[in-house]
């Protein structure tokens, strides 16, 4: 069995479609079939059923597809270990990221491609969920997002700072200049909500839970910075957390005053993996503009 094969092996899972893999891997067709065909030969187990229509993984395939992926992992860290002995920071870093630490991640961005010209920064915004599958698939180095509701084995949280729920509003708006709001005086307002699925709504819903409390909600969406746009141009009120607006113009905080707003905002890694020299850098400089960022929340 070569790694070739192996990586030749997770394309194909990955895309179900051999003229797609075969182009993303930069090889012919039926290259990438003969190699699959001698990988199955050699572990006696046929990987995929191809017919006409659709490719799919067997069994054999399933239950191969997280070991192939795991010794292509350790292969590509071996390298990466071998290359930073000489300290430098070079190569890729691939970084997940929630719509809510859009702004306050940027400033960092900028002062990590100044400071480090060599490395490659990729960046990829999606929901928790989508984006802590994709850690676990080795596919992200470190995710930027809150701290999930429930607990995950593979994964190491480190505390970045703590964050508030808050009614997010125009600076026109007759909430803008509170220092909080109550559940009672929201409901007097209209509503763009972030779409169930994202963490600043779930923290919401969670809040209401146990509540008698109902909101006339008019929109609900999933791109913070559509609903954003919206709020900024209307009287709606959005829940969001108070970091999510840093930098933003126009637009105004309102804390909500229930004692289960907290929202920690963290760092997310895979539990006992190799951590890159370029992930620890990002992550200091991250750690200092947080600090920047708690004083000008409080």
């Amino acid at each position: 069995m070569e790694l070739r094969q192996l990586r030749y092996f997770l394309r194909l899972s990955e895309t179900l479609n051999f003229s797609v893999a075969s182009k993303e891997l930069f090889i012919t067709q039926s290259t990438l079939s003969q190699q699959i065909l001698n990988l199955e030969r050699e572990l006696d187990q046929q990987l995929f059923i191809r017919n006409s229509h659709e490719v799919l993984l067997t069994e054999a395939g399933r239950m191969l597809l997280p070991l192939a992926r795991e010794s292509v992992y350790k292969v590509d860290n071996c390298f990466l270990r071998m290359q930073e002995l000489k300290n430098m920071l070079t190569g890729e870093l691939n970084i997940g990221v929630t719509y809510s630490f859009s702004s306050m991640i940027s400033e960092t961005m900028i002062d990590f491609l100044k400071k480090y010209p060599k490395v490659k920064l990729n960046v990829f915004y999606a929901s928790m969920t989508d984006l802590i599958e994709r850690l676990q698939r080795h596919e992200l180095d470190f995710v930027v997002a809150f701290k999930p509701t429930e607990h995950n084995e593979h994964i190491e949280s480190r505390l970045l700072f703590d964050n508030r729920l808050a009614a997010i509003v125009n600076e026109h708006h007759p909430l803008a200049a509170k220092q909080e709001v109550t559940l009672d005086e929201l409901e007097r307002y209209c509503f763009a909500l972030p779409a169930k699925g994202l963490q600043a709504r779930h923290a919401f819903d969670q809040v209401l839970l146990h509540t008698d409390h109902h909101y006339n909600v008019k929109a609900e969406i999933n791109n913070v910075s559509l609903l954003l746009k919206l709020v900024r141009q209307t009287k709606f009120v959005t829940v969001l957390a108070e970091a999510t607006i840093i930098d933003e113009t126009g637009l105004r905080a309102v804390p909500i005053n229930v004692p289960s707003s907290r929202m920690e905002g963290c760092i997310h890694v895979l539990r006992d993996g190799y951590m890159k020299n370029s992930t620890r850098a990002f992550i200091q400089m991250l750690e200092q503009c947080t600090e920047v960022l708690k004083n000008r929340l409080y």
